[in-house]
């Protein structure tokens, strides 16, 4: 009996510490950029919009929402071509995505677990095969789209500091001054001064007293 009595017991305190395990996962809560994909074997093709002057993560007067973006590896890329005429120089390349940290629903151009994604503005980008990169993408007429080579980031590893700064960043809903100490790192990238206007514009929409002009008494 005494045998019995004790497995019983044994039996009640796992699935006591079960239930409080499963209990405590409920309680911690995911963060934004933290999304799961079970990806897909199909490839997601999304357009360059060439004519934004603008490329990177902080564009936009004031900023513009991301609405795709993740980190991966280049797989493929092909040569320049001269199809787009004198609008821009197109060359083809393929990403295999690694992680995705954020999805922006577009009605039915949603995306949709797809585990490669392909886009024509690699030229003149300085990436080849191989090379690890953080991908920027927004929206334009209801389709994802690439405004450039300075969307197309490359990381030394998919958990550096680039890659958790644009997640803080996520995270906060896009505010820049959660990231602020990071305008260096950026810097490296060449975003490290539209990082700061956005930072400014940012303060200046919280504090619009601080930038009007002190009338003369």
């Amino acid at each position: 009996m005494g045998l019995n009595y004790r497995n019983s017991l044994t039996g009640l305190v796992l699935i006591f510490c079960l239930g409080f395990a499963m209990y405590s996962c409920e309680l911690v809560k995911k963060s934004k950029s933290d999304i799961e994909v079970e990806f897909k074997l199909d490839t997601l093709d999304v357009g360059y919009t060439y004519w934004w002057p603008e490329s990177g993560p902080f564009i936009g007067n004031c900023g513009e929402e991301l609405s795709l973006v993740f980190s991966g590896t280049i797989i493929d890329l092909k040569a320049p071509t001269n199809e787009a005429g004198p609008l821009y120089k197109p060359q083809q390349g393929v990403i295999a995505i690694e992680q995705v940290f954020k999805i922006k629903e577009l009605g039915e151009n949603r995306y949709d677990s797809q585990k490669y994604f392909t886009t024509d503005c690699f030229y003149d980008s300085g990436l080849g095969t191989g090379d690890k990169v953080l991908v920027i993408c927004y929206d334009f007429e209801d389709k994802y789209t690439i405004p450039g080579s300075g969307s197309l980031l490359k990381i030394d590893s998919f958990d550096g500091k680039t890659v958790a700064s644009i997640r803080k960043f996520i995270d906060s809903d896009q505010n820049p001054d959660k990231i602020e100490k990071d305008v260096g790192l950026w810097a490296t990238y060449g975003h490290g001064r539209a990082l700061e206007d956005l930072i400014a514009c940012r303060d200046e929409l919280e504090n619009p007293s601080e930038a009007l002009p002190v009338p003369n008494e």
